[in-house]
């Protein structure tokens, strides 16, 4: 099976070659070849392409200051639309078309399939926005640069409780999805530890990928109970949904809605029906007054038209923490990739290498691959 993958994945190489990759121009060109991938068409492609911008921006930023010791930076994302497959074998043509460092895959369950056949090449992997615990399980040659799921988890089921001191909670999770159910096992393991202590009550409603349009239901069930918050451990699309569905009880309409990372997006989703108060946590603020944050988004709107949401942002500081961790560490990027991928992962888990970029300052890593970094609340405007 393995071997029918690797010759798939080189006959798409060979395909998919454009101009400008040092292993298909011919030109001699010294380039360092970062690979990904990604869900670029199709419903979940906002992601993907969010991703793919920010990383390019990244990229024509290091190569405008001369690139790395004579090597220019070149970035290639395949299309995998979320599936295991499809990341396996964007991971294998890539590996064909000369990819020593990668930036991983965007969601959850496609990361860790990358990440497993890297770790057969022992090949860096950074994900921008992968979020699962299993992703950097994979190995040592795996990190990431958004929260992991559990830190997520914690975090808001602290906010609710501790510090906001709702008696009843409202949970609406994805169960057919990797990062909403790991978001969900953490908030419960930190619920039933806080429940010892402050007694705070929840209910909880499901949906899977075959049942996200009408979320009634799931509402109804919320009003019924008597909550008086929301948590939505979900995707942004699916959250302004509900936002509108309990918008529409008088008992529900006013609830403050609280969600992760997924929810960054959401305000251009919602209309004039929901008052109710909508946060988020992220590592990025678009509104944020920081130079850099702000010559970021005017770069992105300029180039793309759109405003940038995380998912650009991390993707953005996974390229930069590659090159500053290159330079760092003097690294030679004519070895292996395996020699790269050393080199880097020592740089990272050191305990002397610190990036401050769009999406948090001083960022370290601990030696299982997770990022340790402050996490912010958004409010929706």
């Amino acid at each position: 099976m393995k071997t029918f993958v690797r010759l798939t994945a080189l006959a798409l190489a060979l395909v998919f070659c454009v101009a400008g990759f040092a292993a298909c121009n011919g030109t001699g060109d010294k380039v360092i070849l970062i690979g990904g991938s990604g869900p670029l068409t199709g419903a979940n492609s906002q992601y993907g392409s969010a991703v793919l911008n920010g990383a390019k921006l990244a990229v024509e930023e290091i190569n405008a200051k001369g690139g790395y010791n004579g090597y220019t930076f070149e970035l290639d994302m395949k299309q995998d639309d979320c599936g295991t497959t499809q990341a396996e074998n964007a991971y294998y043509a890539l590996e064909e078309a000369g990819m020593k460092i990668s930036i991983g895959s965007v969601t959850s369950g496609s990361a860790k399939a990358f990440a497993d056949a890297a770790r057969e090449d022992n090949l860096f992997c950074l994900t921008p926005s992968a979020s699962a615990d299993n992703v950097i399980a994979s190995g040592n040659h795996s990190f990431r640069v958004c929260f992991g799921d559990p830190q997520q988890g914690t975090l808001a089921a602290d906010e609710l409780v501790t510090n906001k001191g709702f008696a009843k909670i409202g949970v609406i999770y994805d169960n057919s999805d990797d990062y909403s159910t790991g978001l969900y096992q953490a908030f419960e393991a930190r619920m039933t530890a806080l429940n010892k202590v402050k007694g705070t009550d929840y209910v909880v409603y499901t949906f899977d990928s075959d049942n996200k349009v009408d979320f009634n239901q799931q509402v109804t069930g919320i009003k019924n109970a008597g909550c008086d918050a929301i948590f939505l451990p979900i995707y942004y699309a699916e959250a302004a949904l509900i936002a509108k569905s309990a918008a529409t009880f008088e008992e529900t309409k006013n609830l403050p809605i609280l969600g992760c990372d997924g929810l960054d997006g959401i305000a251009a989703q919602l209309d004039s029906s929901v008052v109710a108060e909508v946060r988020y946590f992220t590592p990025f603020d678009i509104n944020s007054t920081e130079t850099n944050v702000k010559t970021f988004v005017e770069k992105y709107r300029e180039a793309y038209g759109l405003d940038p949401n995380q998912f650009a942002a991390d993707a953005y500081d996974a390229v930069m923490i590659i090159y500053e961790a290159l330079v760092a560490g003097e690294i030679d990027v004519e070895g292996t990739a395996s020699e790269i991928c050393n080199a880097l992962a020592a740089q990272l888990t050191g305990g002397t290498f610190k990036y401050s970029g769009l999406t948090g300052d001083n960022m370290t890593w601990t030696t299982d691959g997770a990022v340790v970094k402050e996490a912010k609340i958004v409010k929706v405007q």
